[in-house]
């Protein structure tokens, strides 16, 4: 099978199968036809007929280079290393994709990204960890219940921990997956929830027996019925313990806190080809230069898939 038509299939496949959103299939259209387009521009094999088991690493080094040289038209400018990883990580979870439709190719991890200029640290998971760290929580308490819908929504949303602790259960869709939040600087933003996120949200909610205005409560210490059960919130610092608890019942080697969980929800949106601009708007941040420390993370983070 061609090659163009496999690109055909593989944006059908994120639309249907993955359901991704619409810019993100924007953005794999442009990042994979730019490389259709290098590809039929070498000329392989003295023919328009392009396939899988022709991409390999000579040329993906010419590609690297090609991207590397390549300049805007109109403003002149060469592409930014942030850039050019974007273009890089696309092909990788293409090439993911023909291993899982059985085609053969390049191994998706053969494709190195390239190293950006930052000296910001960020802690980050693998996806192996990222699981153990979700399924920690035991199924059998309340306590438990709200650990694992708490960890569910920090990595579905980026939702900062002060942000999460303020949500309200009258403010959760889980219906439709989507609520608004006045974030930092009093900033409106609409998130998200992952199927799972809600699936978990749900079975926490469902064992409450309270009507407590609080999302997130406490399930020790005296109970206070004043104020809608606001004393019952939980704190930003209850969550830190909470999040702390369950990376060293899994003996994750680094500390990871609730911030972990949003690095990891930036990465894995970059990953998966979301722009640094949407990205900002997720994570409610002023700059797209904060943003952008991230996409100097993606070689680190989820880079073990399955």
């Amino acid at each position: 099978m061609q090659l163009s038509n496999l690109i055909t299939d593989f944006l059908e496949y994120l639309k249907q199968e993955r359901n991704v959103s619409e810019l993100t299939i924007r953005n794999y259209t442009h990042y994979l036809n730019r490389f259709l387009e290098f590809v039929r521009s070498t000329n392989l094999r003295q023919t328009s007929n392009i396939y899988p088991k022709d991409i390999d690493l000579n040329l993906i080094r010419k590609y690297r280079l090609y991207l590397s040289k390549w300049t805007d038209p109109k403003t002149k400018e060469p592409l930014k290393k942030v850039t050019q990883n974007y273009f890089m990580i696309a092909l990788r979870v293409f090439l993911r994709y023909l291993a899982k439709i059985n085609m053969q190719t390049l191994p998706a991890e053969k494709v190195e990204l390239r190293e950006n200029d930052s000296k910001i640290p960020l802690k980050i998971l693998k996806e192996t960890q990222l699981r153990s760290l979700l399924s920690a929580p035991s199924m059998s308490s309340k306590g438990g219940l709200r650990d694992r819908a708490i960890l569910e929504t920090l990595f579905s949303t980026g939702l900062r921990v002060s942000e999460l602790v303020e949500l309200d259960r009258d403010t959760i869709n889980l219906q439709g997956g989507k609520f608004s939040i006045f974030g930092k600087g009093g900033r409106n933003r609409e998130i998200s929830l992952s199927d799972s996120a809600c699936e978990w949200l749900e079975k926490y909610l469902a064992v409450r027996q309270d009507t407590f205005k609080p999302l997130f409560i406490r399930f020790q210490g005296k109970v206070d019925l004043t104020d809608s059960g606001e004393a019952m919130r939980l704190t930003s610092r209850s969550v830190e313990r909470i999040v702390e608890k369950y990376v060293k019942k899994i003996g994750i080697p680094i500390k990871a806190t609730p911030q972990t969980l949003r690095h990891c929800f930036a990465v894995d949106l970059l990953i998966n080809g979301t722009d640094v601009q949407s990205v900002q708007k997720m994570l409610g941040h002023f700059n797209a230069s904060t943003t952008q420390i991230y996409s100097r993370s993606v070689n680190s983070c989820f880079l073990d898939n399955e």
